[in-house]
């Protein structure tokens, strides 16, 4: 009775049938965004964590583990929950999922959610984060696995990426290559795990004269890649290697390219980011950089599940280099002549927006 009446205060504060807010909570697509903004914005103002699982716990104890992505479309993603999914199912454990399609107004509710259904564990693999939310879940006292954001505090295990020396390493093999004139194409760019990887190109190229970036960005998508690849075409001189945030995004930057002709790597190099799958199938085979999925999954169910193998908590950090993976999609630049520019900046964007 109690939850009943916590839903009727959320639905009552937002103005919305108590059925709209049970909607909401699970984010189902036929909400109009005002109506969710208020909806969220009820739960913000009352704490509210709905005791989803209450009456299926056995002995006050969860057999269930949460985890929230940012993007299910992505493999990225999907292939950690593969793993997750397997070593929780070899240790009596289910896994509820969320995905928040990088909202993080999404990212607040499917938290809360996942604290209403008194998860054993929670995995947080996003790019978006909302920073009162540490403080929520260190308060709940729940095991948390961030990937990629948050800090680590008592019962929260922070798994990142050497982002940076991926990113560099792409950066000074295509250099070796003889290439200066870069692309970046990238989504949402003030995400922090995002950004960071646009900022280490931005970064390379302020150290050298030599090197000069048009950026570009869309949907985190093949069809984004696509896109986010006409718009580089379309703004200037076309650059000799378009360096990928991700592999999807890449694979549909390389549809593009075939459609205008231009042959990869002979005319323009690609990378990517990530080593999915799909970048070993698609033609020609992605140059990309290794994050090992399997290794994040095997750590995120030491951490979330209660047995010998889990470590006392102890706020640890747990730092992972990537590895760099050289395949068909890039080549020596192509050798033209430059016409005189005289103003030539060595930074444009083209966020979308």
């Amino acid at each position: 009775m109690e939850q009943t009446m916590n839903l009727e205060e959320v639905a009552k504060r937002a103005k919305v049938s108590a059925a709209t807010v049970s909607r909401v909570l699970n984010n189902a697509s036929v909400v109009k965004g005002s109506t969710r903004a208020r909806v969220m914005k009820a739960i913000e103002e009352l704490r509210y964590h709905p005791n989803l699982h209450a009456r299926s716990l056995a002995g006050g104890k969860s057999r269930t583990i949460g985890m929230i992505v940012s993007n299910m479309e992505n493999p990225f993603f999907f292939d950690i929950y593969k793993t997750v999914e397997l070593d929780a199912h070899a240790r009596r454990f289910e896994v509820v999922v969320a995905n928040t399609d990088y909202r993080s107004e999404q990212l607040v509710a499917s938290i809360r959610l996942m604290i209403g259904r008194r998860v054993a564990g929670l995995a947080v693999v996003v790019s978006e984060m909302e920073p009162a939310l540490i403080e929520e879940l260190t308060g709940s006292d729940i095991p948390v696995v961030f990937y990629d954001v948050g800090a680590p505090r008592h019962n929260i295990t922070n798994i990142r990426v050497n982002y940076r020396r991926g990113v560099e390493k792409v950066v000074d093999y295509l250099h070796s290559l003889g290439h200066r004139r870069l692309g970046f194409i990238g989504h949402h760019s003030i995400l922090g795990p995002i950004n960071e990887r646009m900022k280490t190109v931005l970064d390379a190229v302020a150290a050298n004269p030599a090197l000069e970036v048009r950026a570009a960005a869309d949907a985190d998508t093949l069809e984004g890649g696509r896109q986010a690849m006409r718009a580089l075409l379309g703004s200037g001189e076309a650059p000799t290697a378009v360096i990928c945030v991700n592999d999807v995004m890449a694979v549909g930057a390389l549809r593009e390219l075939r459609e205008h002709g231009i042959q990869a790597p002979r005319d323009i190099s690609v990378t990517g980011f990530d080593n999915i799958k799909l970048s070993e199938f698609c033609y020609p085979a992605l140059t990309t950089v290794h994050i090992p999925r399997d290794r994040i999954g095997h750590l995120i169910c030491d951490r979330l599940i209660p047995g010998s193998d889990r470590p006392e908590w102890n706020g640890d950090e747990i730092v992972i280099d990537p590895e760099f993976m050289v395949r068909d999609s890039t080549g020596p630049a192509r050798q033209v002549q430059h016409a005189h520019r005289s103003v030539s900046p060595r930074l444009s964007r083209s966020w979308p927006g």
